[in-house]
C-alpha cells in the first residue's frame, strides 16, 4: 500500500476525503507503467522470463506437496494478512499451490511498477491501483475455494449460505449492492452517539452551536469551544458515553460548546474558507462570548477544525484581537503541509481540476458517491472481507461506533474544497508568512502567541506526527506543549481513559527551536490516555472556578444539522 504501517479501516475514506481523490489518475498511472515497460524491451523480457521461471517452480512445488515432500514456497503471506490464516492454506496441496501462485504473480506485477522510470508520484498511484486489482483476484474471494467458507457451510448444514443469500438480497435492495461494513441499527444519535446532554443555542446558515449542560457544581471561568472538522459529522468529538472527549471535558469542569456544521447543498457551492471562518468558527466564538459574557474563550480543535482555528488565531492577531482566544488545543492537525503524509499522493493540479469538473454540476463533493470509490481502493479491508463475512458465511458485520460515525458522511462545498486543496496540499501557503489571505487579511502564524497544547498521533497517516509537531515551529509564542499518543488519526481523539495499551509521550514545554526528533528524545512516555494530561494542562489555562453560566433555551442536542435537517435561524438573543 502507501505505507509500511497499516492504515486503520475507519481512517481510510476520511483521509482520502481530506486530500482529494481522482480514480482516473490511478488508471492513467497503470497505463503509464505498461507504456514505460513496453519501451524498454530488455527489462520487459527479463521480467517475463522471471515470471515464467516462477511458474515452473510453482508447478514443481505443487508436485512435491502431493508427494508429501518438504516445500519452501516462493512467497508467503505478509504478517498480519488474516485472509490466509486458516491452516488449510498451507496443509492442503491444492490450496497451498493456489496461494503461492497468487502471491508470486501479485509481487511480480508490483516489481514491474517499482522498476518503472516514472515519477515517484505516478509510481505510488500505480502501486495503489495495483493493490486494488490484486485484492480482487485473491483466491479467498472464490467461495468454493475458501476453506473457511466451506467449513462454515458444512457446520451449519448450508444455513450459512442461506443467510448469506438473504444478506446479499438485503444489500442489493437497500445498500447499493455493497456489503454492509457496520451494523448501525443499534446506534441512535442523541442516545448512544452524540449523547452528552446539551442544547442548540445558536443557528445560522452554516452552523449550529451546541451548549452542553454543566455536570459539575462549578465550571472554569473560561469557556471551551470545540472546533471539529467539517469533512465529517462533529460527533467524533462526542462519540459515545465514556468514549467522548466532549463528555470528558464537561465532567472536568469546562463550560463546553461545540460547532455542528450543516451538510452542504447546491446553495453553498460558492462557500470558501472565508465563509467557514466568518459564518462558522468566528460566529461560534461571537456566540460563546455573548452567551457567557466572557471576553476570552479556549478552543479545542481537531484536524481541519484545527487548521481553521490556527487561521482564526492569526487573523485575530492581525486585527489586534488575539486576546479573545485564551488557550488552544490542536489535535491531529496539519498547518505545515510540506510533508502531508500518505494521502498527498492523490493531490495534484490534474486531480483537483477533475474534482472541480465533477463538482461543477452539483456544487459540492458528494462523499456518498466518493465513499464507494474509497471502498474499492481499500478493497481487501473495505469490500472483500465483508463479502466473505456477510455474503459467503452469512454473518453480520460488527457493531462499532467509529465505523457508524464514519458511514455518516458529509459533503463539501465545491469552491471551499478546491481552495483548501490548492492552498494547503499544492502550495503550502499557510506557513508562508503573509502569503495566504482570508477576508482580505494576510495570515502570519508567527503572530500567534496564545498558549498551545498540540497533539500528534504516532500511527496517523492523515496528519503524520512530525508534521503536526511543525505547528510548534511555526507559531510565535513560548507557552507550548506537545504530546504524542500511540493511536491513529481517529483513535487519537477517541482515546478514553482505562485502555491498558494506551500511552503518550510529553514533557512540560516544547520549543520552536527543537525539531520533532529532538523533542521525542527528550520526552517521557506515560501509560494511559493523553486526556488525563490534557485535563491537567487545560485546568491551568481555564481560569478560576465559578458558578455555571446561564444558558439560553434551545432544542435538545445534537440538533438538526447533524441529522441533515434544516432549521430556522436561532439568533443570539434566543
Amino acid at each position: 500500500m502507501l505505507s509500511e504501517t497499516p492504515i486503520a479501516t475507519e481512517e481510510f475514506a476520511y483521509g482520502l476525503d481530506v486530500a482529494g481523490l481522482d480514480m482516473a489518475s490511478l488508471a492513467e498511472s497503470l497505463r503509464a507503467v505498461v507504456a514505460d515497460a513496453m519501451t524498454d524491451p530488455a527489462r520487459i523480457t527479463t521480467w517475463t522470463a522471471e515470471v515464467m521461471l516462477a511458474d515452473q517452480a510453482i508447478g514443481l512445488n505443487m508436485l512435491r506437496r502431493f508427494m508429501q515432500e518438504p516445500v519452501t514456497p516462493l512467497a508467503a503471506p505478509a504478517g498480519g494478512d488474516k485472509r490466509f490464516a486458516d491452516a488449510a492454506w498451507t496443509k492442503n496441496p491444492m490450496l497451498a499451490g493456489m496461494l503461492e501462485g497468487y502471491l508470486v504473480r501479485a509481487r511480480a506485477a508490483l516489481k514491474l511498477v517499482e522498476g518503472s522510470r516514472l515519477p515517484e508520484a505516478t509510481r505510488r498511484k500505480a502501486k495503489f491501483a495495483l493493490t486494488m486489482l490484486t485484492d480482487a483476484m485473491a483466491p479467498t474471494n472464490i467461495p468454493w475455494v475458501n476453506p473457511v467458507v466451506v467449513k462454515e457451510a458444512i457446520d451449519t448444514g448450508g444455513g450459512s449460505l442461506v443467510r448469506g443469500l438473504q444478506n446479499y438480497a438485503d444489500d442489493i435492495r437497500s445498500n447499493n449492492g455493497k456489503p454492509r461494513q457496520v451494523e448501525s441499527s443499534g446506534f441512535v444519535l442523541g442516545q448512544n452517539l452524540a449523547a452528552t446532554p446539551g442544547r442548540v443555542v445558536f443557528r445560522n446558515e452554516l452552523i449550529e452551536l451546541i451548549a452542553y449542560e454543566p455536570q459539575t457544581a462549578q465550571v472554569h471561568a473560561v469557556p471551551l469551544l470545540c472546533s471539529p472538522p467539517w469533512i465529517n459529522k462533529y460527533y467524533i468529538m462526542d462519540l459515545a458515553p465514556k468514549r467522548s472527549f466532549i463528555e470528558w471535558a464537561v465532567r472536568h469542569g469546562h463550560q463546553t460548546f461545540a460547532i455542528s456544521y450543516r451538510n452542504p447543498d447546491p446553495s453553498m457551492a460558492d462557500y470558501r474558507m472565508d465563509d467557514y471562518l466568518d459564518r462558522g468558527l468566528m460566529a461560534a466564538l461571537d456566540a460563546v462570548e455573548s452567551i457567557t459574557g466572557t471576553k476570552q474563550t479556549n478552543i479545542a480543535a481537531l484536524c481541519l477544525g484545527g487548521t481553521l482555528t490556527l487561521i482564526l488565531m492569526a487573523y485575530l492577531a492581525a486585527k489586534g484581537q488575539a486576546g479573545r482566544v485564551n488557550a488552544t488545543t490542536i489535535t491531529n492537525t496539519l498547518v505545515d503541509f510540506g510533508d502531508p503524509g500518505d494521502f498527498a499522493v492523490f493531490t495534484d493540479e490534474a486531480t483537483i481540476e477533475r474534482l472541480e469538473r465533477g463538482m461543477k454540476e452539483k456544487g459540492f463533493l458528494d462523499s456518498t458517491q466518493m465513499a464507494g470509490t474509497f471502498d474499492w481502493m481499500r478493497a481487501n479491508d473495505l469490500v472483500w472481507s465483508y463479502v466473505v463475512n456477510n455474503w459467503f458465511m452469512g454473518k453480520q458485520p460488527p457493531a462499532f461506533d467509529i465505523l457508524s460515525w464514519n458511514a455518516d458522511s458529509t459533503r463539501m462545498p465545491a469552491a471551499m474544497h478546491s481552495q483548501y486543496l490548492r492552498t494547503c496540499y499544492l502550495h503550502n501557503e499557510i506557513v508562508q508568512r503573509g502569503t495566504f489571505m482570508i477576508d482580505g487579511t494576510p495570515i502570519d502564524l508567527k503572530r500567534i502567541e496564545t498558549p498551545l497544547y498540540v497533539l500528534g498521533a504516532e500511527a496517523d497517516h492523515i496528519a503524520p506526527w512530525r508534521s503536526t509537531y511543525a505547528t510548534i515551529q511555526n507559531v510565535g509564542g513560548d507557552d507550548l506543549k506537545y504530546t504524542l499518543t500511540n493511536a491513529g488519526h481517529i483513535a487519537g481523539i477517541v482515546n478514553p481513559v482505562g485502555n491498558p495499551k494506551a500511552w503518550y509521550r510529553t514533557k512540560p514545554q516544547a520549543s520552536s527551536s527543537e525539531n520533532a526528533d529532538a523533542w521525542y528524545a527528550s520526552s517521557q512516555q506515560q501509560t494511559g490516555s493523553w486526556w488525563e494530561d490534557w485535563a491537567a494542562w487545560s485546568a491551568e489555562h481555564s481560569g478560576k472556578l465559578v458558578t455555571p453560566y446561564d444558558l439560553p433555551p434551545g432544542e435538545s442536542a445534537p440538533g438538526r444539522y447533524v441529522r441533515n435537517e434544516d432549521g430556522p435561524p436561532i439568533p443570539l438573543n434566543g
